[in-house]
């Protein structure tokens, strides 16, 4: 490695390398400092959704966390449920948007570096807060398989959550023997 730009070149000429390596070294503070920034930038970021009737405004921070909610009027006469949907399904709208003002962030603070990094970043904030007015991309689950029926009889049905279940039959001391806890 003697050629040009090589090593060699750097021990022949110990200015030109203490100056490289200053070179290299301010740009890793100033990379530093883009990346200050637009986390600084990022955790200022604020997106609000309001519903279609404008009974609920929902606003989010960066990282999803509510940061406001205000109601107007016209929430006295909904009924809880609704309520419910209308505050969820509009907190939802405004995390969606929290890629794309991400990623407006990071394009104007630190340009086209580390494309990688960003895709990563917001491949998972996408993933994190979809848009909810978009259909789901995966199929329904397919319902859970059923345990055959046993030959001769009825099949027991699964127990239903929240009923009460029948007494277990207490263990006889032979039982006891086999067990391998």
């Amino acid at each position: 490695m003697t050629g040009p730009n090589g090593l060699g070149d750097l021990i022949q000429d110990p200015d030109e390398t203490i100056r490289r390596m200053d070179d290299w070294a301010a740009g890793f503070a100033a990379k530093a400092q883009r990346y200050q920034a637009a986390q600084e930038q990022t955790e200022r970021l604020r997106l609000t959704a309001t519903s279609s009737d404008g009974a609920v405004s929902v606003t989010v921070g960066a990282d999803g966390t509510v940061t406001d909610l205000t109601f107007s009027n016209k929430v006295k006469s909904f009924p809880l449920e609704e309520l419910s949907r209308q505050i969820l399904t509009t907190m939802r709208r405004a995390q969606a948007g929290i890629a794309d003002k991400v990623a407006g962030v990071m394009a104007e603070q630190l340009g086209d570096e580390d494309r990688e990094t960003r895709g990563a970043l917001l491949d998972n904030l996408r993933g994190r807060f979809p848009n909810p007015d978009e259909p789901d991309e995966q199929p329904p689950a397919p319902p859970a398989p059923q345990p055959p029926t046993p030959s001769g009889g009825a099949a027991t049905p699964p127990p239903v959550p929240g009923a009460p279940q029948p007494p277990r039959r207490p263990a006889a001391p032979d039982d006891e023997d086999n067990n391998p806890w």
